[in-house]
């Protein structure tokens, strides 16, 4: 088979250090784009067609500046359970300790061109904080080389061990925007008391806000029980700006269900 590389979707962003074009656009907001539009609507626009001539899509990403992420392989939970089955199975592949499939209505992003085409598409997330990591990666290589050879397209000569992996699958209106989870309370200096893959319980001390300006300080505390799934590491926060999210895991390996509809398959 051929595989297309993709190393730069939005140059205009990352000319600017940052995840905006020169127009203002989010591109992970911007799919399915706009050929005739601004630089992000043409660059989405431009992907689209490569999505859509695909028969397969991973999509890499880390935590960008703000946030460090724990390893993990996402999908959405697609209405077809064959392309949902051929997700799940890509996401098995490539091997990070969480496998997470959640709402299937976002527009905007890369999977949901993917949706829509009805082409297997997983994204994946891995850290964060700005810094070039040779761990992740290796792990994204060693990853794509593992769906590579489930579809039978190349041999995974590594030979590594499967990892033992926490899986959800959360059919919850947004489950999966992690922009809208644990909103700061006010604006100032965030503390974190707590680390990306640690189980933490309902209650527990997230961390604290500091305004600099006036001296206070507030208390942020975990809205539930289970694993850190990402922590914001962007010290300065403004309210409403996300502090992290907790995904409600299981013991591994067991699969945990969230709000699912009536008549669909789980697989697993």
């Amino acid at each position: 088979g051929e595989v297309m590389i993709i190393p730069v979707a939005n140059t205009s962003a990352y000319i600017q250090g940052s995840r905006y074009g020169a127009d203002g656009l989010d591109l992970a907001r911007t799919f399915p784009g706009n050929s005739s539009g601004s630089v992000t609507q043409q660059y989405a626009a431009s992907v689209s067609e490569m999505i859509r001539a695909a028969d397969y899509l991973i999509d890499m990403h880390t935590g960008g500046r703000l946030y460090d992420i724990y390893p993990l392989a996402g999908y959405i939970l697609h209405d077809s359970p064959e392309v949902l089955e051929k997700q799940r199975k890509m996401a098995e592949a490539f091997n990070l300790p969480v496998i997470w499939g959640t709402d299937n209505k976002p527009v905007g992003r890369t999977l949901s061109v993917a949706r829509d085409a009805g082409v297997p598409a997983i994204y994946v997330e891995y850290g964060g904080g700005g810094e070039a990591n040779a761990t992740i990666i290796q792990a994204y290589i060693r990853g794509c080389i593992r769906v590579l050879a489930s579809l039978n397209m190349t041999t995974d000569n590594n030979n590594a061990a499967s990892l033992k992996k926490y899986r959800v699958e959360d059919y919850s209106p947004d489950s999966g925007h992690l922009q809208s989870k644990l909103p700061a309370p006010k604006n100032g200096i965030f503390m974190p008391a707590v680390r990306v893959g640690e189980k933490i319980s309902k209650g527990q001390l997230w961390g604290t806000i500091t305004d600099p300006l006036n001296g206070t300080t507030r208390e942020v505390r975990a809205e539930a029980e289970g694993l850190v799934l990402f922590l914001r590491v962007c010290a300065k926060v403004n309210t409403g700006d996300s502090l992290g999210g907790i995904l409600p895991v299981a013991e591994q390996e067991k699969l945990v269900i969230i709000h699912p509809p009536e008549k669909v398959s789980h697989g697993k």
